[in-house]
């Protein structure tokens, strides 16, 4: 049977979400929507108060989680989010990062 997403197939969105993104279950929030729809990546708080994340998986999947990053968590404010797409590194699972 063939891989539903073959590597051609897959997207990588790299993406920084600002507003009031940080102390409001943001990244958490984003954890739980991401497995959920079975993509892969992370999530992490930066130090100017935006939240930064990379999502990896099928096209119309990516597009349904950037869709969600625009409204997050109820009590996230969410003012923009920019997106970059990059070529995909076959990132494994969906956690939470510290920045370095």
């Amino acid at each position: 049977m063939p891989n539903p997403t073959p590597q051609s197939k897959l997207i990588h969105a790299h993406v920084w979400i600002s507003g009031r993104v940080q102390g409001v279950g943001y990244r958490y929030a984003t954890v739980e929507t991401a497995s959920q729809l079975g993509l892969t990546g992370w999530v992490r708080n930066l130090p100017d108060g935006r939240v930064e994340a990379v999502f990896e998986g099928a096209r119309e999947v990516v597009e349904e989680m950037l869709r969600w990053c625009h409204a997050g968590p109820p009590a996230a404010v969410v003012q923009d989010v920019k997106v970059e797409y990059e070529h995909p590194e076959g990132l494994r699972g969906f956690e939470v990062r510290r920045f370095e």
